[in-house]
């Protein structure tokens, strides 16, 4: 800067002090986005995310940078993508699915809040949902007792249910709790729950032979990211049998399942602005507690109901949020 300029700047900052808070609000906050999934699988989230920061006063390129980093389905790639964003600077590390139980191994230098589809502290993240570490903090999608909740929605599709085959990864954080709370609500509405563990393709296609000899009449999917990856063949599976399919998240409907009930998963990605803004305003990660949903819907697809030949109750439809045609 010359010395004209220098003199002007000066005698701007001692008449308007607005003037340095201008020249402040003006700094880019980098961002790092970080995932193990592809691209396309996030996209309507991504936007929600963007839309909710858009909302708080950030706009990408004037006070706002987002490096995003995917790992295409390569779990492995998630220690060296979290070093190239440390190497960039990034200010803070938006963590999604998969990849927050390797980042919190890492001892990252650099803050994270992040959204998970299991239980915190089953996976270790933090102590209690009130008290995360230090460097971490965000949001689980996790809702064990809507479990039971689709257990009860089964009952009023099938009012002569019986059995219900559950497909569940338990290698999912919190999936015992899932598991307790669909026994439990088994229990209480008379019906028997088999458990199918599926960790891998070779345990689903286990559970699928298994499921073919059983006489069950509803299949409940726990959602996790090895679920989401395989719901059409759990789709295709069960349709071929003439044989309904529930589960917590809307894609699942979106994808031919009869029905969904869990969080709106939208939502938490525009909370997840909300974790981002007070991080980059320099709250310590420790002092925002890790939320659980709070908003909820229910899709039903009455176009695989009319395959399978169930009828849709009018209390349900009532209660929907959407209704695939």
């Amino acid at each position: 800067m010359d010395r004209r300029k220098f003199l002007t700047a000066l005698g701007l900052t001692a008449l308007h002090p607005e003037y340095v808070f201008a020249q402040a609000a003006t700094k880019i906050a980098r961002m790092g986005w970080l995932t193990a999934q592809r691209e396309p699988s996030l996209t309507p989230y991504v936007k929600a995310m963007r839309e909710s920061l858009t909302e708080l006063g950030y706009v990408e390129g004037k006070n706002l940078r987002i490096e995003f980093r995917y790992g295409d389905d390569a779990i492995e790639r998630v220690p060296e993508l979290a070093a190239d964003l440390e190497r960039i600077p990034v200010d803070l590390i938006v963590a999604q699915g998969a990849a927050v139980e390797i980042i919190g191994k890492l001892k990252l230098k650099t803050p994270v809040v992040y959204v998970f589809s299991g239980d915190p502290v089953s996976a270790h993240l933090a102590e209690s949902l009130a008290n995360p570490p230090h460097s971490m903090t965000g949001l689980t999608f996790m809702a064990a007792e809507f479990n039971g909740k689709r257990l009860e929605l089964l009952r009023e599709f099938i009012p002569g249910l019986q059995r219900v085959a559950i497909i569940a990864n338990p290698e999912h954080p919190g999936e015992e709790i899932e598991r307790r709370d669909s026994e439990e609500a088994g229990q209480r509405l008379g019906l028997v729950t088999d458990f199918f563990a599926t960790r891998n393709s070779k345990e689903l296609d286990d559970a699928f032979t298994k499921i073919s000899t059983t006489p069950v009449q509803a299949i409940s999917v726990f959602a996790d990211g090895f679920a989401i990856q395989n719901r059409q063949k759990i789709i295709e599976f069960s349709n071929d049998r003439r044989v309904p399919v529930i589960s917590g998240w809307a894609i699942f409907a979106q994808s031919g399942a009869l029905c969904t009930y869990g969080p709106r998963l939208t939502e938490s990605y525009r909370r997840l602005a909300y974790y981002v803004d007070r991080v980059l305003k320099g709250a310590d990660p420790s002092t925002l507690p890790i939320e659980r949903p709070t908003k909820f819907e229910l899709i039903i697809n009455a176009r695989t109901a009319k395959a399978l030949n169930i009828a849709i109750p009018q209390s349900v439809l009532l209660r929907a949020d959407q209704v695939i045609e």
